[in-house]
């Protein structure tokens, strides 16, 4: 039996009586609702949704004035839930992002003072401008969905999504990320200029003024479509399909790869096959099944491997790029012929 979307929202149907093409429909109302304000960037704007369905985190590189921060704006109020944005500058301290604690004079007694991490979702603008002290002060709440102060614990909401961004074309006053943070954002998306079309329809929607946005999910229902998307059928081909692209990337001349070999330092780490997987699977979702294919898996790997990759001098003196190495290993790893036939079977 398929319900309608409306008695969802009504609550008379619990999320997970939803079919897959009525939770593709949700997301794609999310989609429309965002690009009400945000024109252009349907790539970047899935990538989003599917880091919220695989409750991944997103790290965004571009130039300034793409629209990056109001996207992310502009995806919370659609999704009801709370919107924090993080300037990051070289004076940055840990405490300004978890909080710290607070003396009170009156009461004699020291209150926490929770920093504005404690939200749905989580803009680090322009993460690389602090320091490595700074940076990692997101490591433990991008990956245990906490912080600590003062020895205590503190839970931030659910759901939590961190899109870090960082501008390619300024290298003064900037730090580099860590290798172990970077590792924890599940995609890095590069976002390009619009397209001349898409530009006019800018300015006119600047100068008509901003359109009004919708709510269409509240935080209880996205945390019912995360748990669907984690129901989605993943063949053990794909998952072999998946740990062999990464490992292509640590022993390339294991694939017949010996050509790039000198060019990588170190390949992607087990982080890499997760993110594959989860990340097909939410695509698979807003594509309208509840099975992933290799499709779902091979559109997804450039943005997962792309920043696990560490180039080594020689890469880099003959001008190589990330993304010439893992298109070598695409085409050297062939996609599985028949995913679904232990399934079937």
């Amino acid at each position: 039996m398929v319900h309608s979307n409306e008695a969802w929202r009504q609550g008379h149907l619990s999320p997970s009586d939803q079919a897959p093409a009525e939770a593709a429909a949700l997301m794609q109302r999310v989609m429309y609702e965002v690009k009400r304000v945000v024109v252009g960037q349907d790539a970047f704007l899935e990538r989003v949704l599917i880091a919220l369905l695989a409750q991944g985190h997103l790290l965004i590189e571009g130039v300034p004035g793409l629209a990056k921060t109001l996207t992310v704006n502009t995806l919370a109020k659609t999704l009801r839930g709370t919107f924090s944005r993080i300037q990051f500058t070289p004076d940055l301290l840990p405490a300004d992002l978890i909080g710290t604690r607070i003396f009170n004079q009156q009461t004699s007694e020291f209150s926490t003072v929770l920093g504005p991490v404690f939200a749905n979702l989580l803009l680090a603008d322009e993460i690389n401008r602090a320091p490595a002290k700074v940076q990692s002060a997101l490591l433990e709440v991008m990956q245990e969905r906490q912080v600590t102060i003062a020895g205590q614990s503190h839970r931030v909401p659910s759901p939590f999504l961190v899109m870090a961004t960082q501008n390619p074309i300024e290298t003064e006053g900037t730090y580099p990320l860590p290798e172990a943070q970077v590792d924890r954002f599940m995609m890095k998306v590069l976002i390009d200029y619009p397209s001349e079309d898409d530009e006019f329809v800018i300015v006119q929607r600047v100068i008509a003024g901003g359109a009004q946005v919708t709510g269409v999910l509240n935080p209880e229902q996205l945390q019912a479509l995360q748990a669907q998307c984690r129901r989605c059928y993943v063949d053990p081909s794909l998952v072999h399909y998946a740990v062999k692209l990464v490992s292509a990337t640590r022993f390339p001349e294991r694939y017949g790869l010996e050509s790039i070999q000198g060019f990588l330092s170190f390949g992607a780490s087990p982080r890499a096959s997760i993110g594959l997987i989860e990340g097909a699977r939410a695509l698979a979702l807003l594509r309208g099944r509840d099975y992933a294919l290799p499709e779902d898996v091979a559109d997804l790997v450039p943005d997962v491997l792309r920043h696990r990759l560490v180039l080594s001098y020689t890469a880099l003196a003959q001008g190589q790029t990330a993304e010439t190495l893992i298109q070598a290993v695409m085409k050297a790893v062939p996609m599985p012929d028949k995913p679904m036939e232990s399934h079937v079977r």
